[in-house]
């Protein structure tokens, strides 16, 4: 937990050095805007993937104990976990579709705004 703060503080100590050394306002309000933007969709995509690795890994070793238990039901078991397995899937796809609409759509009408 230390070290997600420290990495925090030194993402923002080092976002605070880069717009006092721009020449102008915009200049960094747009470079600063940038590196935040995509900071933020890779973090995104990062938490929403590594949670869904965490409840896919749940989901199979569910179903592998419930298979160990009770070898009849290894066909609907199977079923199952698979179509949870999708929609667990699925959540991480929704967070990159989310992230590439932040870098493709959003920041370029942003970016024309501010003149940068």
């Amino acid at each position: 937990m230390k070290r997600v703060l420290g990495l925090a503080v030194l993402f923002l100590l080092t976002g605070v050095a880069m717009a006092f050394a721009a020449e102008s306002t915009q200049a960094a309000l747009g470079n600063g805007f940038l590196g935040m933007v995509v900071l933020g969709a890779c973090l995104g995509v990062g938490v929403a993937a590594s949670g869904c690795g965490v409840g896919m890994g749940h989901c199979v070793r569910g179903a592998c104990e419930g298979i160990a238990r009770n070898p009849e039901l290894s066909g609907k078991l199977t079923v199952t976990m698979i179509l949870g397995l999708a929609f667990i899937e699925a959540l991480t796809l929704y967070a990159l579709v989310l992230s590439f609409y932040l870098v493709f759509a959003k920041l370029p009408a942003f970016m024309k705004l501010i003149g940068a």
